[in-house]
């Protein structure tokens, strides 16, 4: 007998602009109005309940877009409460991992997340396994790869996060406590892929065959 899908039991946390690449591309619009400079704390947002989808479940691209912007992400579990926690104990708050495709659409807006963009029904897929925290090793190591009908169309390397997941977490946890079964994504990268209804979405880590392939496919919106 196989085992039940993972699903969330506590929130879902975005967290944008934490990758090197996000960081350079966008740098220059970090000094113009209305921001005056590079945030100072992570850029946090939530993804419902609404926008869970299992891994091997179809997608529905609204009738109103075409593309959807594919976030490919492998997000920490937590495991223990983390309340300002410091970096050399964070890890230890956390139980597992798991891929994550946050999905949203296409939209100019990195520093202030839309909701209505990014919290449509379903735009949120979850790995179908936990990768436990102990057997997975060094976070800072994790690559993401993305293929999009089979053909590889992105690349993500966690070496290269402005926040690695030890500190990321010590800083979330600073300014809330994160519960058992909570969910904070480690970040998306830059140069997300575009996808479109009957399109094909596989996210796997290589090296870490035990999260499994998170798979989705869009479908367009029934009138």
């Amino acid at each position: 007998m196989s085992s039940p899908a993972f699903m969330p039991a506590g929130p879902v946390y975005g967290t944008l602009l934490n990758t090197l690449d996000e960081w350079e591309a966008l740098s220059p619009q970090m000094a113009q109005p209305p921001y005056q400079g590079a945030p100072k704390a992570p850029v946090l947002y939530i993804k419902t309940a609404n926008t869970w989808s299992a891994s091997g479940s179809a997608v529905t691209v609204p009738a109103q877009t075409t593309d959807v912007e594919v976030g490919a992400s492998i997000a920490m579990v937590i495991g223990t409460p983390a309340h300002r926690t410091t970096v050399r104990d964070a890890l230890d708050h956390i139980a597992a991992y798991v891929l994550m495709n946050d999905l949203s659409l296409p939209h100019a807006s990195f520093f202030r997340p839309p909701v209505k963009y990014k919290n449509l029904d379903g735009f949120l897929g979850i790995g179908p396994r936990l990768a436990p925290a102990r057997q997975a090793g060094n976070p800072n190591h994790f690559q993401l790869e993305v293929r999009i009908d089979g053909i590889v169309r992105q690349t993500v390397d966690y070496a290269r996060l402005v926040r690695p997941a030890a500190q990321l977490l010590a800083d979330v946890s600073e300014f809330m406590t994160l519960r058992p079964g909570d969910v904070l994504l480690l970040g998306c990268g830059a140069n997300r892929p575009l996808a479109r209804a009957g399109q094909r979405i596989d996210i796997s880590a290589p090296g870490l065959p035990a999260l499994g392939t998170l798979s989705n496919t869009l479908v367009a919106e029934v009138a």
